[in-house]
């Protein structure tokens, strides 16, 4: 069983950045295509990027050239690097890990963006 733990949402302002961490285990990590999507209440769980076995990367056009997804291998961790964050980023995002046809999901981490 795959286990996800994210960590490193929080509030910040307008123009800042935040970091996401997801710690992956119960399984090889390398194995694993790992994700980041983002929720609100008024919303369906979107899509914010991917990142493949290979380190193909994917991003939806809301993110790109403001977020960058990372993985570490060594240490079973997936990042979401995000920069010139907006009001519109606000939600609780959740990690992603896809194996086969099975699909695991974290807790999720709420970042809000506000002044």
């Amino acid at each position: 069983q795959v286990q996800l733990v994210e960590s490193g949402g929080g509030l910040v302002q307008p123009g800042g950045s935040l970091r996401l961490s997801c710690a992956a285990s119960g399984v090889v990590f390398g194995l694993l295509h790992m994700g980041w999507y983002r929720q609100t209440p008024a919303k369906q769980r979107e899509l914010v990027a991917t990142i493949t076995r290979g380190s193909s990367t994917n991003y939806a056009d809301s993110v790109k050239g403001r977020f960058t997804i990372s993985r570490d291998n060594a240490k079973n961790t997936v990042y979401l690097q995000m920069n010139s964050l907006k009001p519109e980023d606000t939600a609780v995002y959740y990690c992603n890990a896809a194996l086969g046809l099975q699909s695991f999901w974290g807790q999720g981490t709420q970042v809000t963006v506000s002044s």
